[in-house]
């Protein structure tokens, strides 16, 4: 199984825009993919007893489904220089190693600047690769996000467009 992860909780998001996007593409070229958008993360998820075994009862749907995923394609935002804190959150409170470990994943930056995310898909590449996340090394940063994106929700411009469709197409094979 595939998961888009929308990695913030900000509601309406350009981040859940384009994990929409990647679903809609990738499921063109024949690839099923789910998005789980971290809005959806339940409240009080972050709680002292989140680090050991007592885990929210509500956070069991999420982690069986990050627990059966086999790729994960992250659509990362960029936040003060890095990435959400949410999704760092998100990581800590699943389960290691079986959430992540020996997986596969793509990485999408995004920011509404002209760099795209670059730090923080750096940052977020450190993480996967401690965890033992195997990450498509096509990773992608979109830049000026505000602008790249229809009233459809689709890319227009030919470079996006491009990169867009050669990142689906490596991962799908990866």
């Amino acid at each position: 199984m595939t998961t888009i992860i929308a990695s913030t909780n900000r509601p309406d998001s350009y981040t859940l825009k384009i994990a929409e996007y990647y679903q809609k593409h990738l499921h063109e070229m024949g690839h099923e993919a789910n998005i789980l958008s971290l809005t959806d993360l339940p409240e009080g998820i972050i709680h002292p007893a989140m680090y050991e075994k007592q885990k929210l009862e509500s956070f069991e749907i999420l982690q069986s489904k990050i627990t059966a995923t086999d790729k994960f394609l992250f659509i990362i935002p960029e936040y003060n220089g890095s990435f959400p804190g949410i999704l760092k959150v998100l990581i800590d409170a699943c389960r290691f190693p079986e959430s992540f470990y020996g997986k596969k994943a793509a990485l999408v930056g995004v920011s509404t600047g002209k760099y795209g995310n670059i730090r923080g898909v750096d940052h977020f590449t450190g993480i996967c690769h401690y965890m033992n996340l195997n990450v498509l090394p096509l990773k992608l940063h979109i830049p000026n996000i505000h602008k790249e994106l229809n009233e459809a929700g689709e890319f227009f411009k030919e470079d996006t467009l491009k990169f867009t469709r050669q990142q689906m197409e490596q991962f799908i094979l990866f």
